[in-house]
């Protein structure tokens, strides 16, 4: 078995549901209490938990109270935060010592390559993999906001958010795609990977 979360699970509670926008941050599981956070911590600490993702979902504000129609049961499910998700790790994570740098690399490239049979061309940097590299400044100081994002939502749950430590040189087979989050790749460059059969062996080496 191999286990999953999301930063909404490991920076968000149910206080979100008191606000008058409650409806953003409707999702399944819901949010919980701050002691699930903590235990989440844990798990993402100590090995429990092998990959942080973000079950992505970009429904506008506006969407979700139409597809509502005032029945909180109808609203689609789902956040918005891929683009924030390497980035909300890294300084909630590694910047406050929760976990890592090794560990931040497992759970966000490593392991999901190791699951999704991409291993060893995506996920490492050793000889014949495709030189994927993201490079992070932990000096550098990001608030989060939705103006300067990239996705079809019209707001972030993590709007204000203060991060330490921004990618901000992203490779893709050796070619730089991306630069202090403005998108400088070529349209086309992307490639289908066919996907090799799951290898119990190789997902049991996980970070």
């Amino acid at each position: 078995m191999w286990v999953e979360t999301c930063p909404q699970y490991l920076l968000l509670n149910e206080q979100c549901y008191l606000r008058e926008d409650g409806a953003k941050y409707i999702l399944s599981p819901p949010l919980r209490d701050q002691r699930e956070l903590d235990r989440l911590w844990v798990g993402i600490a100590d090995g429990s938990i092998d990959t942080v993702a973000t079950d992505h979902c970009t429904f506008p504000y506006h969407q979700r109270q139409a597809m509502a129609a005032g029945d909180f049961t109808r609203c689609p499910n789902g956040l918005p935060g891929v683009e924030n998700r390497m980035m909300l790790l890294f300084s909630h994570g590694v910047m406050s010592g929760r976990i890592s740098p090794s560990r931040f690399v497992a759970l966000t490239s490593s392991n999901p390559a190791r699951l999704f049979g991409l291993w060893p061309r995506k996920g490492n940097l050793n000889p014949g993999a495709d030189a994927d590299v993201v490079i992070f400044d932990p000096r550098q100081s990001t608030v989060i906001n939705h103006a300067r994002l990239h996705d079809n939502a019209d707001y972030s749950p993590y709007e204000g958010f203060q991060c330490q430590g921004a990618p901000v040189l992203t490779m893709c087979r050796g070619e730089i795609v991306a630069r202090n989050g403005e998108f400088t790749g070529r349209q086309g460059y992307g490639q289908f990977l066919r996907r090799r059969p799951f290898n119990a062996q190789i997902a049991a080496k996980m970070g």
